[in-house]
């Protein structure tokens, strides 16, 4: 079955909402009117008994009544629509008066008053509705007379009648109009989709640039519309970092397996002794080791990028952690002679191996750097909204230009120093990637010739704890020359 449109479906919604709007009004209209005309025949029935009630109080008796000689004739005959029935109290009393324009068949008689006004409804011999007032009126003698005042109602079911002919020709054509202008107004409302459809149309991976225009939409459409060229920007962003990524990868495993095969050849070319031999598999060991290790940190930079990695997530002791990286390069930092200390604690949420992971190759780097017999402080500090772990060295420093891109993957501020000291240029690109799942961030502050620090900031728990101590040295690793 096929689906129909939007515009379809609205303009059909709004069409038969419309029509039930449309219905409800003229039907409440109907009722209205019918109300209103039935208040105005009893209205004109209760002022026309008040004139009879004092004229046969006040001048008649049932003799009078009887030879017409008086003015009640006068108060029904100048009227079409009005006919009086005076009959004495009794049900087989004899008619008194029975006076009117139109003659009524048949006639009523039988009908029931008191002392206080009531109303009843019949038909007639021709089907005409007929509406009277009743009561049981005293005369100057003393005696009781009944007394029906009888309206027909004729005229007013002509009107009824008309109103309903008239609206049942004409609600069609409404029914059209209102069918047609809400298929004009959502059409209207949705024209500005079709930019969508058009943009998206020209998206592929060669080609982001196009964006939605955000000038003269809707409410709705412009946030829409601002979030597609979000996602477009994130879209874009991201595939220009993989052909970045892609173009970095293949240059840094280009040299190696050229070294590799540079090698082998040159090693094949002619017979060597096995000395020779065993040397070129050494230092192609070497490279296949550093090849080993981009390949592992490539895998893990795409673990930490999928969003199911946050499922670990348990509250993480940053000093335990730290302490614990700290014993790790504790031989590292006595062959240098460096002093490791750390102070303060605070509890995190996040995964602790990939915490772990973040502060290795953090004091790594703060090791690599860090001159003889320096000294390399880890400091956990917690604020209103973050907790925040640093490490800092009194090395070189970092040059101003190569701070916004040292968490870039494979940028290297000193190319053939860090190449030669093993380095494979995703160090920090990981830092950054396993603070982005923590939804924290990764920063760094230096001056060449002082200090260089790097910070892990984390969002803080609402519940966590905080022991703030002073620095002391929890962890040393220091040698006497």
């Amino acid at each position: 079955m096929k689906t129909s449109s939007l515009s379809t479906r609205l303009g059909l919604m709004v069409s038969l909402m419309g029509a039930g709007l449309v219905l409800l009004l003229a039907t409440l209209a109907f009722l209205v009117l019918n109300h209103e005309l039935d208040k105005m025949a009893r209205k004109s029935l209760e002022n026309k008994m008040e004139l009879i009630q004092h004229s046969l109080t006040m001048n008649l008796n049932t003799h009078e009544i009887a030879t017409h000689n008086h003015p009640l004739p006068d108060l029904v005959m100048g009227h079409d629509n009005f006919y009086l029935t005076i009959v004495g109290p009794s049900p087989t009393a004899e008619v008194l008066l029975s006076v009117g324009t139109k003659v009524q068949e048949p006639l009523m008689t039988d009908f029931t008053a008191s002392e206080t006004l009531g109303y009843l409804t019949w038909a007639d011999g021709r089907g005409n509705q007929q509406l009277g007032a009743s009561r049981l009126m005293r005369l100057r003698s003393g005696e009781n007379v009944r007394v029906l005042l009888t309206r027909d109602r004729t005229d007013d079911q002509a009107l009824l009648s008309a109103y309903l002919r008239s609206t049942l020709f004409v609600l069609p054509v409404l029914l059209v109009l209102i069918g047609l202008g809400a298929w004009w107004l959502v059409q209207r409302g949705l024209a500005p989709l079709k930019q969508f459809s058009h943009v998206a149309a020209k998206v592929t991976t060669q080609d982001l640039t196009h964006r939605l225009a955000v000038d003269n939409l809707p409410k709705e459409l412009a946030e829409l519309a601002q979030a597609f060229n979000v996602m477009l920007d994130r879209l874009d962003a991201g595939v220009q970092q993989l052909s970045q990524f892609s173009d970095d990868l293949a240059h840094e495993l280009r040299a190696p397996l050229t070294n590799l095969m540079g090698r082998a050849q040159v090693t094949l070319a002619r017979a060597r002794p096995p000395e020779a031999y065993k040397a070129v598999l050494e230092s192609n060991t070497e490279e296949l080791e550093r090849l080993a290790r981009i390949v592992c940190d490539m895998l893990f930079l795409a673990q930490v990028g999928h969003p199911s990695a946050r499922a670990s997530f348990t509250t993480v002791s940053l000093a335990q952690e730290a302490e614990r990286v700290m014993d790790l390069f504790a031989l590292s930092a006595e062959e240098k002679h460096l002093s490791l200390t750390l102070s303060g604690n605070a509890q995190v949420q996040g995964d602790r191996l990939m915490i772990q992971r973040a502060l290795s190759n953090l004091l790594s780097n703060a090791i690599r750097h860090s001159p003889e017999g320096g000294h390399i402080p880890l400091r956990v500090e917690a604020c209103a909204n973050t907790v925040s772990v640093s490490v800092s060295n009194a090395g070189p420093g970092i040059d101003a230009h190569h701070l916004p891109h040292v968490f870039e993957r494979f940028y290297r501020a000193d190319s053939s120093r860090a190449r030669a000291e093993g380095g494979t240029g995703l160090g920090l690109a990981i830092v950054q990637s396993i603070m982005t799942l923590h939804q924290g961030l990764a920063d760094v502050h230096s001056q060449p010739g002082g200090f260089t620090l790097f910070r892990l900031v984390f969002p803080r728990p609402c519940d966590a704890p905080i022991d703030i101590t002073p620095a002391t040295p929890a962890k040393s690793a220091m040698s006497k020359k």
